[in-house]
Formats: structure tokens, C-alpha cells, sequence
């Protein structure tokens, strides 16, 4: 087995707090704050690398580092040779291109000719070859939604999360070219005891991200209604079913996705169950 696998992390920002966060759920242990520029963990084989996001994918194409988390949107547009090993779920956000809020828009075809702003030249290219439009790109790092109010471009491309920012900035949303959330990539070639340490970090990163997903369901319910309560419940295989100390009633111990129990929590109700309680789950392993 290999001594450690280097994962390079953003080094500051929400996807650096994300990216921790998901590391120390999955109990792996290291030193992160701000100033770091590396740390070894104390319960794993891996060293950590803290680096700017736009950076991350040049250092795992050149396999300076093994693995690494950054934004799909970044990954994509440096263009580097890397593989995408999996999709973590947070940080999620668009890319989208937005004009000044008075001005009218029929369609993607008003950019023709235009100005458009953007730190995404690549994907925003891509975009806009598709869809049969020439316009003008400018590239500029930082600040993209200043560009139309001083006279720099018509429109601009840029990361979206909320939408505050564009409407702060007396703009609006009109097309979104890119969906985007933290991925895990890693270098093309790594060696077998490599990917042997991969494969336990996916392990528990998909036991972590099963967990959060699901709850754990315990109701009470007559045991004529467990049959109907049963299909709304299917948990991993079968509910549990334990009998109570009332005769004719039982008690039922399931795992459900959380959006299928608010989908289904009048249902089940109206089967019979009582005494409802729902329960996060810590890991969930299949």
C-alpha cells in the first residue's frame, strides 16, 4: 500500500470549509486553517495541499497531487487532463450569463455582436458556438458585474449562487450556460496502491453522503395497518417490524430518502402510524 495520497483543497472560501467539513465526517483527521499551505493527516494515510482553486486542476494533471476537490466549473474550464472521480454534492452553483435589469431580452440570439464579460472564456465560448451566437468575449478576473456600468461590455458570464450579487449590481439573470457543484478529481494514471487508498476515501465518502440523504423512521402502528405502512417504507430492504407490549400493535424501524417521507408523511399517517419520530443518520453503509 502507498505511504499517502496528496489531495490538494482550496485554500480558503466555502468550498474550503465544505471540503473539511466532508473529510472530518468521513474521520480523517488533519490541521486546516488559514495560512496552511499543507498538512499531513494523523489518522490516514494522505497529506493535504491548500492551494488557489484555479490552480487544483494543473497540479493533479501533473500529478503534483493524487486527488483534489474544486468546482466542476473550474476543472472544466482550465481544460486539464484529469479525471473526474466523484460528485460531492455541495458548493453547488450555475453559470449564467446576465445583462443590465432594464434592458429587454428575447433570446440568446440579442448577444449577437455583443460585449460579454466573463472569468469563463472556455465554457462560455463553448456555450455561445452552440447556440450559433458570435460575440465578443473579455476575459477579466474578479468584478465581472461592474463590467456594463462602465461601459466595458453589454452583458457579463459569471458564477451564480443566490442571484444577490447581479441584482445588487442593477443586473439580471437571462441564460444559464453551466451547472456546476465540488467534484473530487484525480490524476489520470495513479498507481495501484494509489487507487487502492481512492477507492477507502470513496467508501466513506459515499457512506457520509447515503447518511445525509436518508433518516432513520420509527412509528408505531396496529398490525393490520403495517402491510400499507410497509410499501411506503421500503428502507434498504424491508422495515423492522418488533411487537409492543400492546397486543395488536408493533413497532416499525425503517430508513427513508428524506424527500420520500415528506412526500409520503400524510400517507403513512393516514395508514395508521402514530408516535412518528425521524432521526439523522450518522453513516450508512450498503
Amino acid at each position: 500500500m502507498a505511504s499517502s495520497i496528496r489531495i490538494a483543497l482550496q485554500k480558503s472560501g466555502r468550498l474550503s470549509e465544505d471540503s473539511y467539513q466532508l473529510f472530518k465526517a468521513c474521520g480523517i483527521r488533519f490541521d486546516y486553517g488559514t495560512g496552511k499551505l499543507k498538512s499531513v493527516s494523523s489518522n490516514f494515510p494522505a497529506e493535504f495541499l491548500f492551494l488557489r482553486d484555479d490552480d487544483i486542476p494543473g497540479y493533479v494533471e501533473d500529478g503534483v497531487a493524487d486527488l483534489g476537490i474544486v468546482g466542476e466549473n473550474v476543472s472544466v474550464e482550465t481544460g486539464r487532463q484529469v479525471t473526474t472521480v466523484h460528485k460531492l454534492g455541495f458548493s453547488k452553483c450555475r453559470l449564467s450569463i446576465a445583462i443590465p435589469r432594464g434592458d429587454v431580452y428575447n433570446g440568446i440570439s440579442d448577444l449577437q455582436g455583443k460585449n460579454i464579460a466573463t472569468s469563463y472564456p472556455n465554457l462560455l465560448g463553448k456555450y455561445l458556438t452552440g447556440e450559433g451566437v458570435q460575440a465578443h468575449i473579455h476575459e477579466i478576473s474578479g468584478s465581472v458585474e461592474i463590467a456594463p456600468s462602465i461601459g466595458l461590455a453589454e452583458a457579463v458570464c459569471d458564477i451564480v449562487s443566490s442571484g444577490s450579487t447581479l441584482m445588487s449590481n442593477g443586473l439580471k439573470e437571462v441564460e444559464t450556460i453551466f451547472r456546476s457543484e465540488a467534484v473530487m478529481i484525480a490524476h489520470a494514471s495513479l498507481s495501484s496502491d494509489k487507487q487502492a487508498l481512492l477507492d477507502q476515501l470513496l467508501f466513506r465518502i459515499n457512506a457520509v453522503q447515503a447518511a445525509k440523504n436518508n433518516k432513520y423512521i420509527v412509528l408505531n402502528a396496529p398490525n393490520t395497518a403495517i402491510p400499507a405502512i410497509a410499501k411506503l417504507l421500503p428502507g434498504m430492504k424491508a422495515p423492522t417490524v418488533t411487537p409492543l407490549a400492546t397486543e395488536g400493535w408493533s413497532s416499525v424501524h425503517s430508513v427513508i430518502n428524506e424527500n420520500a417521507f415528506w412526500e409520503n408523511i400524510e400517507a403513512i399517517r393516514a395508514a395508521g402510524a402514530e408516535g412518528i419520530l425521524v432521526v439523522p443518520i450518522e453513516k450508512m453503509i450498503n
